[in-house]
């Protein structure tokens, strides 16, 4: 080997052996800003989903003594029940509006800006719930409620941006998982705390429908020590000096790369605006994308995991376990997603995104056959009610490893950045509505066929099992032009290839 051949391929080598070591574990400060996005963003979805149950008899209660201080008679059992769904359902309406403006938020204010601003709904909600057993007013539990959901709405729209943007290629995934852990870890929060060693006391029953003010204060303390998204301050404001600064926080010296590939993004996406969500249904070099997630978001719900948390209760009960220990088992349930969730991010990037999507639906499929028939034959055994305890706890385990923690990864990873925004905005979208959907239709859907409703949930996850396996690309360590150039048509890609890969980033459909 002649020392003019080292002299020319050892630096190239040596950068090549750099990139393939470059970050494999993130620095302590992108940690802690996904750390601080998070708190104030998925975590309050989570956490504001579980708490509500738990004074859920409390609150009766304060509704009756409410109605009879005011005209001198109990409440009819319709309007109770009509009144506690209204709080309860009046969480999706929030989040769907908040989702709907998330997205804008995120353009005009910034990924960051949106995030602090978003928790002036949390603090409100707090004020309102927290006040409404001492001035006797009910109705501020429903439009407490309410702005909890416009914080959670926000919040599962520009939270899972802002992680997919600070992250670097290689860690996009796990850094994306971010948004279904503290899900899980605020469902956890939220059962623990209810717990009536904690705050799950009678007496105590406004202080913990106010306590979603703690994970805001947080955030409105430790965010604003981290930087905005470096994708938007290059490619959104043109603030390449910012944009530099907030990768030199966020991935200390390895930072050239990403440095490199958000300018080549820039330059594809020069002289194009922000898509509306609108414009970008009516785009059709992104159906294939679009069609993919609003798939996946309607699937992300009516794939049977809220039947799964209807059914908990009743297989506990019918397990012989103790009413006063259910509420234990049911915390259960929630560190079981947590740990799955946990599990999922430090699989995805060494197993990739498709395959712990379509593994997770198909196993959810095979529980949904074994829970039919567990459920079919309850009484055949003593140890049947068991044996649908385990498959509870297995469903819940393959929704946590794929469905539940991959899809706000690949809503992010199938869009440039001028679409991003806006697909969060459809996808969020969709979400919300399959959540009401679920909400109102699954109870008829469980007295009609009972323990056969199952059956309706194996065809769901059977057919998003084979529409992953045939259509998704595997995304895993790709930039997201080249994420963009695998949904071309097959003749777009061939002509493309044929240029080598540079023409083909510039070439791509936006």
């Amino acid at each position: 080997m002649t020392k003019e051949f080292v002299d020319e391929y050892e630096p190239l080598l040596i950068k090549e052996i750099k990139d393939r070591k470059r970050i494999k574990f993130p620095n302590k400060s992108l940690l802690l800003a996904v750390c601080a996005a998070c708190i104030g963003g998925t975590f309050q979805y989570g956490y504001n989903i579980s708490v509500i149950n738990a004074p859920t008899t409390y609150v009766h209660s304060f509704i009756n003594q409410t109605w009879r201080e005011r005209y001198q008679t109990n409440i009819s059992e319709d309007v109770l029940t009509l009144l506690w769904s209204t709080i309860v359902s009046i969480f999706t309406v929030g989040g769907f509006i908040g989702v709907t403006i998330g997205g804008t938020l995120s353009v005009k204010l910034g990924r960051k800006g949106t995030l602090l601003t978003n928790n002036i709904f949390a603090l409100i909600a707090a004020l309102l719930m927290g006040l409404s057993y001492p001035t006797g007013l009910f109705e501020l539990l429903i439009i407490g409620r309410f702005f909890t959901g416009i914080n959670a709405g926000i919040g599962i729209c520009v939270q899972p941006l802002y992680l997919g943007e600070i992250a670097p290629t290689s860690l996009r995934g796990a850094m994306g998982m971010g948004t279904s852990i503290f899900i899980t870890i605020g469902i956890l929060t939220g059962q623990v705390i209810g717990l009536k060693e904690l705050l799950g006391k009678e007496e105590y029953w406004p202080i913990l429908l106010a306590t979603t003010c703690i994970p805001a204060i947080l955030q409105l303390l430790i965010l604003p020590w981290f930087p905005e998204s470096p994708r938007f301050l290059l490619i959104d404001r043109g603030d390449d000096e910012g944009c530099k600064k907030a990768l030199k926080q966020l991935h200390c010296a390895d930072y050239d790369c990403e440095w490199e590939d958000i300018e080549k993004e820039r330059n594809n996406l020069v002289d194009f605006q922000a898509k509306k969500p609108w414009e970008l249904l009516s785009d059709r070099s992104v159906r294939w994308q679009l069609l993919t997630i609003i798939l996946l978001n309607t699937a992300q719900q009516l794939n049977g995991i809220n039947a799964i948390y209807f059914y908990a209760d009743y297989l506990f009960k019918q397990a012989g376990i103790p009413a006063d220990t259910r509420p234990y088992v049911t915390v259960g349930t929630g560190a079981c997603e947590c740990i799955t969730a946990l599990t999922c991010g430090m699989l995805i990037e060494c197993l990739g995104r498709k395959v712990l999507i379509t593994g997770g639906y198909t196993l959810m499929s095979v529980c949904c056959i074994l829970f039919t028939l567990t459920l079919t034959f309850q009484d055949a055994s003593p140890v049947i009610p068991y044996l649908s305890m385990v498959c509870v706890f297995a469903f819940i385990l393959s929704f946590g490893l794929g469905p539940g923690g991959v899809t706000n990864i690949l809503t992010t990873e199938l869009f440039t950045q001028t679409s991003r925004p806006a697909a969060y905005m459809i996808a969020g979208s969709v979400n919300w509505l399959s959540f009401f959907f679920i909400g109102l239709v699954f109870p008829f859907i469980v007295i009609g066929l009972q323990q056969y409703c199952f059956l309706v949930f194996l065809v769901i996850c059977s057919l998003m099992a084979i529409y992953i396996f045939l259509v998704i690309p595997e995304t895993k360590n790709k930039t997201f032009l080249e994420i963009q150039n695998e949904f071309q048509t097959p003749k777009s890609r061939k002509a493309c290839s044929a240029d080598g890969v540079s023409t083909t980033l510039l070439s791509t459909s936006i």
